[in-house]
């Protein structure tokens, strides 16, 4: 999964923990890379108990990594979020086969 904001891929990181980060924005599951963790105006969702935006969403649950608050996504939940302006339509295009492929869907 690429950048949300920027559209860089992840490479394999070094030994260690990755510097990528995760966060939430539209009730939708994101990475955020390195350069533009540095960015304030990310406008990732934020937890309503702390402010925090250490946020993960899973199973149609949104849970605060900070103070552990759990709510049910809301209505939409598993949406893709926009695609950065950096993604090509060509890789999303090679993307989506590739899924179909490994799935079986057919189109």
């Amino acid at each position: 999964m690429p950048c949300f904001s920027c559209g860089a891929r992840q490479t394999d990181p070094v030994r260690g923990a990755s510097p990528w980060k995760r966060g939430v924005r539209g009730e939708a599951q994101v990475l955020v890379c390195p350069d533009c963790q540095r960015t304030h105006d990310l406008e990732l969702d934020t937890c309503s108990s702390c402010g925090s935006a250490a946020l993960i969403c899973r199973l149609g649950e949104v849970e605060c990594r900070s103070c552990g608050a759990v709510r049910p996504a809301a209505a939409g939940e598993g949406a893709l979020p926009p695609r950065p302006s950096g993604l090509s339509k060509e890789l999303a295009d090679e993307v989506e086969a590739a899924l179909n492929r490994v799935l079986g869907r057919v189109h």
